[in-house]
């Protein structure tokens, strides 16, 4: 998690904040202003912590609440929405005995950065998602740490269900890190070498780990299917290009060539004197990386089409198709598609 607001409404709740703010120097502190000595360390605020509460809620990616939980629950159940877009929350009480995951445990980070506070504090963590109580695998976390995706999130809920209630679990894999699971791999599930395979065993449930496209509806049904993202974009683009024609011109070559936006790893481009607030942008929308190539660096890549007006313009004869091969060590997989005025798109496949 990029950005961690720690809320105190109480003179030990600001003892703790300044505590935890010695072991995570990024998190900011906030108290109100009735309280306040002058220290430098908290951002103090005059409106109502009702209001405050709020207003950190939509703003960061995390919220660590120092009072009670039914407080907490109070004063953001109005603003809660989905678990794939609601930030972390946890809440510790007044004397640091608990640190409770209170909402987003696993897309939002909660569970980990309880548990790491926690550890930190001398405190007890509280978690009470099952998959982590069960000591078995969340369904909604298999390859996060790795950046896979799930293709379609459906299924989660009752696949998730049939895992902590012990039901058998055939997994099949094609792609990707292959030890992917922590610990002791749990009892109820088996992998299978072959869709077939799988198809024809006595799981409940399945777990498909491929990039391939999976058509059978009795496997899609009861499947919950992971892409690896392995494609690297290459971009040539102006400066002030917006990112509305980045993805745009993205979207009409991944649909052209058969390719879908949650296998995209990252999208790179030539380093320009000035950011591309248009790339940066759509990446940080997209929560996709972008990575940026010195002029000098993709002057050296061999690419299928090279550009004498690019080379006057930018030093190099190629951005899309050498950016886009320098960066994934890989195949190029889509040639530059060009979108004039100023917009090309090259796709290659990372190296396995």
């Amino acid at each position: 998690m990029k950005k961690i607001a720690v809320l105190a409404i109480t003179k030990n709740g600001i003892e703790i904040g300044l505590r935890l703010k010695e072991y995570f120097p990024d998190f900011e502190v906030f108290a109100p202003i009735k309280f306040s000595d002058n220290n430098e360390k908290i951002q103090w605020y005059d409106e109502s912590t009702s209001q405050k509460i709020v207003d950190l809620f939509k703003a960061n990616d995390g919220i660590i609440c120092l009072f009670s939980l039914g407080a907490v629950i109070r004063l953001l159940a109005p603003h809660i929405k989905d678990k794939k877009t609601d930030p972390a929350v946890i809440v510790i009480d007044d004397n640091a005995n608990f640190v409770i995951s209170v909402l987003s445990g696993h897309l939002g980070g909660a569970n980990e950065l309880s548990n790491e506070i926690a550890e930190k504090m001398g405190s007890t963590p509280v978690i009470t998602t099952a998959a982590d109580v069960n000591k078995t695998i969340a369904v909604d976390l298999v390859g996060k740490e790795f950046g896979w995706k799930i293709n379609d999130d459906s299924n989660v809920t009752r696949i998730s269900a049939f895992m902590v209630n012990k039901e058998q679990i055939g997994v099949f894999q094609n792609v990707g890190q292959k030890e992917w699971w922590k610990g002791k791999l749990p009892e109820n599930i088996s992998f299978f070498p072959k869709l077939e395979d799988l198809k024809n065993s006595d799981s409940k449930g399945y777990l498909i780990i491929t990039n391939d496209e999976i058509e059978d509806e009795d496997v899609l049904k009861n499947s919950v299917i992971y892409r690896v993202p392995d494609l690297v974009i290459g971009i040539g683009l102006h400066w002030d290009t917006p990112k509305e024609t980045i993805l745009s011109g993205v979207n009409e070559t991944l649909e052209k060539f058969g390719l879908k936006q949650n296998q995209i790893a990252r999208f790179v481009s030539i380093k320009k004197d000035k950011d591309v607030i248009g790339l940066i942008e759509l990446g940080k929308d997209m929560q996709i990386p972008v990575e940026y190539i010195d002029r000098e660096e993709l002057a050296t890549i061999n690419a299928p089409n090279p550009s004498k007006t690019v080379q006057a313009f930018e030093g190099t004869p190629s951005v899309s198709e050498a950016a886009a091969i320098k960066s994934s060590q890989g195949e190029l997989i889509v040639e530059k598609q060009k979108f004039p005025p100023n917009l090309t798109v090259a796709i290659a496949r990372m190296m396995k």
